[in-house]
């Protein structure tokens, strides 16, 4: 099979079409013959030699697929209602950027109804990102007021459109008005340009002074100590990447006066049965919201399988609003 291989730890360029052996999917795995791949942040990491492979994952990039099943467990297969010839979306913890790519049977979802494989490759990473922080670690709850660092991104616009059906509010920084118009078409009460306003003082104006319950954080860095300012009493501060650096200086007084909590996580090395469970919730919760149509596929741009090297390229450049996604279709 065709695969994007990274050929030593680098810039874009780096990432080549090369040839790989089709794998084979063990007990309680399946085989996915690859319509779409999703592009994302980790991807980045991967192939600068920042984000270390975990043991056993492929050494191809690529952290979400969607596809068609040809081979599987038998089994486990029927254990969570899927057939052979079933399109699905699946979290993988590597091996996306690829024609075929073995998935663990319950970390894969049904290609929600109204919905191609191409839109839905843009689905697992994020979703089962945003609902284990959001949703799970931060206990974000009907009418509770959600801020979303990066709202343009491919986790912030999930996260906006999935706070907004479950009854939140959501207020978002962003780099530009283009991105800030955006994330107000996608349902953000208020977008705040980081780059010319001071989002701590924005926040404050925007609550009344009460804060904000839940804080989506992808920068960490000197972004922690200002976050800490944003919160409500009893707020929560999930730490989802550390684009701004791994070190922070709080006031622990101020997190302890007003009973804060500062939490994070990473997905890709948790075991399977956490990520199982996420599946499992995003299939009894999320789906339906989305083939009700309250949430819809954000895609910036697809690139052939063999571009992914331009795709990279422009996820760096912060450029984008939404998924980008890589297509193997036959050129």
């Amino acid at each position: 099979m065709q695969a994007v291989e990274i050929t030593t730890p680098g810039a874009p360029e780096v990432l080549k079409m090369g040839q790989r052996e089709r794998p084979v999917p063990g007990a309680g795995e399946l085989l996915i013959r690859v319509s779409a791949s999703g592009v994302n942040r980790p991807d980045v990491l991967q192939r600068t030699g920042n984000y270390p492979v975990p043991p056993g994952a492929s050494d191809i990039p690529g952290l979400e697929v969607a596809g068609v099943i040809v081979e599987g467990d038998a089994a486990a297969l029927a254990a969570e209602g899927l057939h052979l010839g079933d399109s699905v979306c699946a979290l993988v913890a590597g091996g996306g950027y690829a024609e075929y790519c073995v998935a663990p049977v319950a970390q894969c979802l049904p290609v929600p109804k109204g919905w191609t494989e191409l839109e839905a490759a843009g689905l697992p990473e994020t979703f089962f990102t945003v609902w284990s922080n959001v949703f799970e670690r931060g206990q974000l709850q009907p009418g509770e007021t959600l801020l979303v660092q990066g709202g343009s991104s491919g986790i912030g616009v999930t996260a906006i459109q999935l706070a907004k059906a479950r009854g939140a509010q959501v207020i978002v920084t962003v780099g530009s008005a283009d991105k800030a118009q955006a994330c107000l078409a996608l349902g953000a009460d208020h977008a705040i340009d980081y780059k010319s306003q001071d989002f701590v003082a924005e926040v404050a104006r925007l609550t009344d002074g009460r804060g904000v319950d839940v804080i989506l954080d992808m920068v960490a860095g000197s972004y922690v100590a200002r976050e800490i300012d944003c919160l409500a009493e009893d707020g929560r501060l999930v730490i989802i990447a550390v684009q701004g650096g791994a070190k922070a200086e709080i006031n622990a007084g101020k997190v302890l006066r007003r009973r804060l909590t500062v939490t994070g996580s990473t997905l890709r090395p948790r075991p399977l049965a956490f990520k199982a469970a996420i599946a499992r919730s995003l299939r009894h919760v999320v789906w339906p919201l989305i083939e009700s149509g309250q949430i819809k596929p954000v895609i910036h741009q697809v690139f052939p399988a063999a571009q992914a090297a331009q795709a990279h390229t422009l996820m760096e450049s912060n450029q984008h609003i939404g998924k980008l996604l890589l297509d193997w279709a036959p050129a």
